[in-house]
């Protein structure tokens, strides 16, 4: 297993622990919901009932909906929170990597060389944020070393550093092949993942409030 692939296994398994950690608050949160919920539908019932008859189970059901709409929001607010604080905290996590210039030096160079042997062009370039071109233009005659044979990789200039908070964004000379390994760009592929993991426990189940309004 690759360098990269640690690390995204790591990114991945800190998302889960990160997740696991939330998980009890938020089934507090999600349990005082449908309590809440509950209840103010319970009083419902009992000064409508009369007109709940006349008007006939259609009406009914639709105001059913209409609260579990809103619960749905409620869960919404606190999945999108969640994904938030685990997203803060891999982006500390990246920040703490990058202090250990050797460690991260490395990894740099890896993605380059890695990305050189999948590029189906000989003429590349890398780009980075400006204080990660700093870091691979120490490194660079060891980076062209290491490249495949026929490639030839050229680091961007201070005018084209990119904005990302570390990484690289390896692309081919005339921009129609590119490979992102920008911070932003791997969380990009990892959130939806880490979106489903967070749902998964937060609502163990799936949102089924069918059981709450019909018992």
């Amino acid at each position: 297993m690759n360098q990269v692939e640690e690390l995204e296994r790591a990114i991945l398994a800190r998302a889960e622990q990160l997740a696991s950690e939330y998980r009890e608050r938020a089934n507090r949160s999600r349990d005082t919901i449908l309590r809440d919920a509950a209840e103010k539908l319970r009083l419902r019932e009992a000064r409508e009932e009369s007109i709940a008859k006349s008007l006939g189970e259609r009406t009914f059901r639709q105001r059913v909906q209409a609260s579990e709409l809103k619960m749905q929001t409620q869960l919404d607010r606190v999945r999108w929170n969640l994904v938030q604080g685990v997203e803060r905290r891999l982006a500390d996590r990246m920040r703490a990597f990058m202090e250990d210039e050797e460690t991260y030096g490395a990894w740099l160079e890896k993605l380059i060389i890695g990305a050189a042997e999948l590029i189906e062009a000989d003429h590349l370039v890398v780009n980075a944020s400006t204080h990660d071109q700093h870091q691979l233009y120490t490194r660079w005659d060891l980076i062209t070393k290491e490249t495949p044979e026929g490639k030839r990789v050229r680091l961007a200039g201070k005018d084209d550093a990119i904005d990302t908070l570390g990484g690289v964004l390896i692309m081919s000379a005339d921009q129609r092949i590119r490979i992102d390994h920008t911070f932003e760009g791997r969380l990009d592929r990892l959130r939806p993942k880490i979106q489903q993991m967070i749902l998964e426990r937060l609502l163990p189940g799936g949102f089924d409030t069918g059981n709450l309004f019909n018992g």
